[in-house]
Order: structure tokens, then sequence, then C-alpha cells
């Protein structure tokens, strides 16, 4: 079973995510719970919690803050905010999780099936280690997208990948001076952390760097740096056309 600890500055959110887990997620077995970043960092040095819903956003202290006095830390965090904080992206680019407030139970039971389906991961470390290296990035484009496959994690900046191509519920990546990589997360996934990242959904298979685009050709075709062909669906053809006259 799970033992889970709740960091949050507000007794009335910690006192209702420690309900809705107890309701809704027979898995977690134990729950504690810690009222603002003292607090929440003095259990974290007495209790070893498989979980912690960590709040971002809270006072003296945040929850990457706190979060950074463990940097050795043996928990999964979820991270917990009230509104879409700037910090998401670098948290999905990070391939960790995140709930928004008012937490929505679908989604907390999801994320705890996503816990117990990578708690064997041993790469833990260098996914937070990625997320801190995000944060403190002056632009997103500095940003390192952790893609997660059967042969461990890789982080590569937005720059180095060429394009991604749809593989049933997996993304291929095919990537600059290095073999193409499948990763475990779908293309939507991805299409919506790289799309203000100049990345183009070409079509429903097929997402482009816009800077590797050699040439467009009237057969709705993409020639790209690494001389692949990439068809383009008719019903997005003139979207991107204008992406690439713009």
């Amino acid at each position: 079973m799970i033992s889970a600890l709740i960091i949050d500055d507000e007794e009335s959110t910690v006192n209702v995510l420690k309900l809705l887990l107890q309701l809704h997620v027979p898995e977690i077995s134990n729950i504690e719970t810690a009222i603002g970043a003292a607090s929440g960092l003095h259990a974290l040095k007495e209790s070893q919690p498989d979980i912690v819903f960590l709040d971002i956003e809270m006072p003296l202290m945040s929850g990457f803050e706190l979060l950074e006095q463990f940097p050795n830390h043996f928990f999964e965090v979820i991270f917990v905010t009230a509104y879409d904080h700037f910090a998401i992206k670098a948290i999905r680019y990070s391939a960790l999780d995140y709930l928004l407030k008012p937490v929505d139970v679908e989604e907390l039971k999801l994320a705890v099936q996503r816990f117990i389906s990578k708690r064997t991961n041993s790469q833990q470390k260098e996914l937070y280690e990625n997320l801190m290296h995000n944060l403190r990035s002056e632009k997103e484009s500095d940003y390192k997208l952790a893609i997660s496959t059967t042969e461990g994690t890789f982080f590569y900046k937005p720059e180095e990948i060429i394009r991604c191509e749809a593989d049933g519920n997996y993304t291929r990546f095919y990537l600059r001076d290095k073999k193409p990589l499948i990763a475990s997360r779908t293309l939507k996934e991805f299409d919506e952390i790289l799309s203000e990242q100049q990345f183009i959904r070409v079509s429903r298979g097929d997402l482009v760097n816009k800077k590797y685009i050699v040439s467009f050709s009237g057969d709705h075709e993409l020639r790209l740096t690494d001389n692949s062909l990439i068809e383009v669906s008719r019903r997005r053809w003139d979207f991107v056309k204008k992406q690439l006259v713009n």
C-alpha cells in the first residue's frame, strides 16, 4: 500500500484533498498532512511518504524551494496549484505530474495511477534535476524535454528535435545527429507542450519543427533538412502554409 503526505498552506484544501483520497483512491492507505511549508519541511524529515501532494505557492517558501531541501529525496511529487502557474510548462517538459485546484477526482485518480506505473523508474532524480534546470532557465527555448523510453529517459532541447511521429500510443522522435527514440507518451501530449516552440502539427501523425523545414510543394509535402518528405493533410495545408510564410 501507499503512504501520502499533503502539504498546503490552506487547511481547507488539505482537508478536501485528504477526503478525496480517502473516498476515491483506495491504493493510498496512510495519509498525513502539513499546513504550510515549515510544517511540511518538518513532516518530510520525520516521515517517509511514498508520494507528496505539494502546493506550489506558499508563504515564506514555495513548493519548489522546499523540494530543493531534499536533493536526494525518496518520494514522488504531484504538484498542486490554484491556477495555471507559469511553472506548469516546466513541470510538463520534465514529465512530472501536477493537479489544478479545485482538484478533479478523475484527474487525481489518473495521477496516482501514473505514479504507481512508474514507481520503479530509477531516473526520478534526473527528472527533478531537469525540472530545476527548466525553472532556472530564462526562456522556454532553453528548457529540456524529458523523453521517457524503454531504454531510459533522455533530455533534449526543442531545437535538437527535428520532428515527432505518432506510433499508436507512442511517439517516435527524430533528433539532430542522434538515433530516433520512441517515447511512451502520445503525440497529442507532445504537441501541447511544443506548440509554442515553432513546432507545427502538419497532420494527425506528424509534428514538425519549423526550423528544419527546407521547402514545401503544391503536392502537400514538406522537405526537411534530413531529406525526409512529410505529407501535410489537406485539412491543415492552408494553416501550415500560413505558418511558413510568416
